[in-house]
């Protein structure tokens, strides 16, 4: 039998649950649990998504967090398997450090960071959570250093310079 992880293998989505709570509401009869789940989701190629959902049990808290992860997907620029500079999320009392790495190296990051890591396809990266470690803040304090993320071309082309340094490449080359 297949599991999750070895259908994503083959180009699908792969989820991974970063962190699931009971919660318990007291009613007049004794009481109620039910169950939230922080799921993210990633194809290994650049693009993740994270949900939150929540239910009366746990396959389907998880099966909610999986959908709302599917519609919230952001694009994410990756260099040679790591991120191209160094940035920092914030959200709430939560930041996480993002450092590119050496070929090499790893994913050194803690629990939710490295779900968040693995899931977008990075393979080498330094992070440090500072603040909170919270899941639910440092998935989104991560999300935010991860959309905060371009590359040199994308900033060029935003300050008008791409044609420029292309016409700059040609000249070195015709020397």
């Amino acid at each position: 039998m297949l599991s999750r992880s070895d259908v994503a293998a083959e180009g699908e989505l792969k989820d991974r649950v970063v962190h699931l709570s009971r919660v318990a509401k007291v009613v007049k009869g004794g009481r109620r649990f039910s169950f939230s789940a922080v799921v993210v989701v990633g194809d290994g190629q650049g693009r993740v998504g994270y949900g939150l959902g929540k239910a009366n049990e746990v396959p389907e808290a998880i099966r909610k967090g999986v959908e709302r992860a599917k519609a919230s997907m952001v694009e994410v620029p990756i260099i040679n398997g790591s991120v191209p500079h160094e940035i920092t999320g914030k959200y709430g009392a939560a930041r996480v450090f993002l450092k590119p790495a050496g070929s090499g190296t790893g994913v050194i990051a803690g629990g939710a960071v490295r779900a968040v890591m693995e899931a977008v396809g990075v393979r080498d990266i330094l992070t440090k959570c500072i603040g909170t470690n919270n899941p639910h803040n440092v998935v989104k304090a991560t999300f935010e250093g991860l959309k905060g993320l371009r590359t040199q071309k994308q900033i060029l082309k935003k300050l008008g310079k791409a044609n420029s340094a292309e016409e700059e490449e040609q000249s070195q080359e015709e020397s």
